[in-house]
């Protein structure tokens, strides 16, 4: 009983790995130990029965005395054997790398392991494991080995400090790349994006630009902005918006203690302790302009109301986490002193009921713009009526309407509205724009896009004998028929046609400044050449938009160049039949899809960050 309790207790250390192979082989030391003996035995058993059969005493002698050569003639094959096994083992090592790439081959079983790799295995030594110890192959100090430890030359182990110095002289050791010089392609594609962006001023950049520009590159490395004018920093703001910069890190460079304006073109990284951030920072803020605002909350109007902000005008884009309630109750709070309204992308607040509240409690409101909000509907418009100065009108509603609304609208707040912006109101005819002529009469800015319903006649007859000035910005965007089984339209043009475009032209032509008429494709050829016979004069016309007017050609886009001198940007996507064209010095042609890579014939383009449409209604 004892004997078999010490047998349980015994201890045992870790076998190594020639152990396990022999055990998992079926191998026993033992066994091969036992069958050299018998070997040997089997050997001198015979070679004295050969003494005996000669029966002679001087071969038994002869034998005897040479027992001693064959243990030296052992010893010498054992020699032989082990220089052969050293130069096979060699061999092994050489083509080891090149069988473990065949045994990993995709496909090819782990148990094709060629039989001289393991027979150099059982001949190496393992590596230790983490947790182990070793000893360092350069510095040979000892250390614990991890997963992490490096291999060195000589394929040991190093420890902490020698793999840093050694991962240090790889990245000394490595060529760095030249620069490369961008080619006239990548020259061109920069190109048309910095005309895309809004650079559009020929010359070269002012020395102020250049600093704009080096402080957007460093902005990581700014402490404070300093005594920049407000110009200045909003263009900073344009263009770190668009390099998506503005955090937590960089905001407090915008604000300062006695600043009245503050502008955010991309609020898409601030939190909610940013936004309460600059109210406390700013406590005196009355134009508040935040884009992309998406964690804009209660929180933040809580704290505008108990610090008493002095807001006038306020813009938020995606602003949608603000509840119906809090809307309310801002508007109880401060709607008296607010003038301005702009509210965009609300897909889940603020409703008509909502709506309602904020036209009892902002009476003083100059310009509303609510734009893509999804809950506002019909009663909305009726609300807006009862805003007696409103000036500036921005709407553009997802749920559908009727012509009657609007016109009801416009007949009310008309007379008093300088810019007018109506978009995707799809149920709109050609009344809404006989009420535009017959109530408006102080329009600065017409936009009215997106409309299949009003025809060449209504555009015309907006145009003709209107008491209205004549406006600095029209819009006119897929104003056109969408009946795709009659893509030439019906016998009646449907959207801003021939006609409406010469009445338009004739009527705001000496002041119009921006000309945006994408996918009116009812204007014919002769419409376009008469407007522009390069006769005509469009002295303040610096923008113009005519993407995907089908009969725009070569000698059109010629004569724009000629009776509009101030224009600086012209865009033309699908104008397929516009190739070949001499653009002016000065002039970015955008989206012609024959341009050739010298389309800007001379000079550069200067950055107008400020001009690049970001102060579009």
């Amino acid at each position: 009983m004892s004997g078999r309790r010490a047998s349980n207790n015994r201890i045992r250390g870790p076998q190594s790995a020639l152990t396990d192979f022999l055990a998992a082989n079926n191998i026993s030391a033992a066994q091969i130990s036992a069958d050299y003996e018998r070997r040997r035995r089997e050997a001198q058993q015979q070679a004295e029965q050969e003494a005996a059969a000669n029966g002679t005493a001087l071969e038994q002698e002869v034998a005897e005395d040479q027992l001693p050569d064959e243990r030296e003639e052992t010893a010498l094959q054992k020699k032989k054997r082990k220089r052969a096994e050293d130069k096979a083992r060699e061999k092994i090592k050489q083509t080891k790398n090149s069988k473990k790439q065949k045994k990993n081959k995709k496909g090819a079983p782990d148990d094709d392991a060629d039989d001289g790799d393991l027979a150099f295995d059982m001949y190496t030594k393992s590596k230790p494991l983490p947790g182990q110890l070793d000893n360092c192959e350069k510095c040979e100090k000892r250390f614990t080995v991890t997963p992490y430890s490096k291999t060195g030359p000589a394929g040991g182990l190093l420890c902490k400090k020698c793999s840093e110095e050694q991962e240090s002289q790889k990245k000394k050791d490595a060529k760095v790349p030249a620069k490369k010089h961008p080619g006239p392609r990548e020259k061109r594609r920069q190109t048309e994006s910095s005309k895309l962006d809004g650079i559009i001023l020929n010359g070269a950049l002012s020395l102020q630009d250049l600093c704009i520009r080096t402080i957007a590159s460093n902005i990581h490395e700014v402490e404070e902005f300093g005594d920049l004018p407000q110009q200045s920093i909003q263009a900073l703001g344009y263009i770190l918006s668009k390099k998506r910069v503005i955090t937590s890190r960089t905001l407090p460079l915008f604000l300062r203690p006695n600043s009245e304006i503050l502008e955010i073109t991309d609020s898409g990284a601030l939190e909610v302790e940013d936004y309460i951030k600059i109210f406390s920072f700013s406590p005196r803020i009355a134009s508040l302009s935040l884009r992309q605002a998406g964690q804009f909350k209660d929180e933040v109007l809580d704290y505008m109301m108990e610090r008493d902000i002095p807001i006038k005008h306020l813009k938020l884009y995606a602003a949608n986490l603000v509840s119906d309630g809090k809307w309310i109750e801002f508007f109880a709070t401060c709607g008296h002193r607010l003038e301005s309204l702009q509210l965009r992308d609300l897909d889940y607040s603020m409703d008509d009921s909502t709506f309602m509240h904020l036209v009892r409690s902002c009476p003083h409101l100059k310009r509303l713009k609510m734009k893509k909000c999804w809950r506002l509907s019909e009663p909305a418009l009726g609300a807006i009526q009862e805003l007696k100065e409103l000036e500036h009108l921005s709407l553009q509603f997802k749920l559908p309407t009727s012509a009657q609304s609007l016109v009801d609208l416009i007949t009310a707040v008309g007379s008093s509205l300088r810019t007018l912006s109506l978009e995707d109101f799809h149920d709109a005819d050609n009344s809404v724009l006989k009420a535009v002529n017959t109530h408006c009469s102080q329009l600065q800015k017409l936009r009215f896009t997106e409309n299949d319903l009003c025809t060449d006649t209504g555009f015309t007859e907006l145009f003709t004998n209107w008491s209205n000035p004549p406006l600095t910005f029209v819009d006119f965007t897929g104003s056109r028929s969408i009946d795709y089984n009659n893509p030439d339209g019906t016998d009646e043009a449907v959207g801003l046609g021939t006609a409406g475009f010469e009445a338009l032209m004739a009527h705001s032509g000496s002041t119009l400044t921006t000309l945006m008429i994408p996918s009116c494709r009812h204007i014919e050829r002769e419409g376009l050449a008469n407007v522009f016979d390069g006769k005509k004069q469009y002295p303040a016309l610096k923008t113009a938009d005519i993407s995907f007017v089908k009969r725009t050609d070569t000698p059109i886009v010629a004569g724009i160049f000629k009776s509009c001198p101030q224009v600086t940007k012209l865009t033309a996507f699908g104008c397929f039949s516009v190739s070949d064209v001499t653009v002016p010095k000065g002039v970015a042609l955008i989206g012609i899809p024959n341009a050739q890579d010298s389309i800007v014939q001379e000079g550069g383009y200067d950055f107008d960050v400020v001009s690049a449409g970001f102060g579009l209604m």
